[in-house]
């Protein structure tokens, strides 16, 4: 009976901690609400001829996650990123990188390690087309 017990309290503590590694946690979760539905202007201004141009532009869907990225330049887009997320984790698992004339460059696909950290980076060509695959490797200092 007791070993009954053990293993059921060792399967409940192992399921609790498998599942709180996918949850997102309470901070992400009160960070992301202020950003609910939200757009964020970066702008620059040129300290002599006072022009004034806009840098960035970051979007947020409803629930708070960054879906977009565009970075501008005095003459225009200079690039834009969209993001996609997993709706267990809430982690990226892609973007899609486009060009000045908003053309798409690269493909990005991510998948994650149970703690949260990236483990792989698939790179892919617009046309779908695997061009590289980036390790992740986490090495801790004693």
């Amino acid at each position: 009976m007791r070993n009954r017990i053990f293993l059921l309290g060792a399967l409940l503590v192992m399921a609790l901690t498998a599942f709180g590694q996918t949850m997102v946690s309470p901070e992400t979760l009160a960070k992301r609400a202020k950003r609910k539905n939200l757009t964020v202007k970066e702008w620059n201004t040129d300290s002599k001829t006072k022009t004034r141009w806009l840098d960035h532009v970051n979007v947020y869907d409803s629930l708070g996650r960054k879906v977009e990225e565009i970075e501008y330049a005095t003459y225009g887009q200079r690039s834009r990123v969209t993001m996609e997320y997993d709706d267990v984790t809430g982690k990226v698992v892609k973007e899609v990188v486009y060009d000045d004339r908003n053309r798409a460059i690269r493909i990005r696909k991510y998948e994650w390690n149970k703690d949260g950290t990236k483990a792989k980076q698939y790179n892919y060509l617009p046309n779908g087309k695997l061009y590289s695959v980036k390790v992740f490797e986490y090495v801790f200092d004693d």
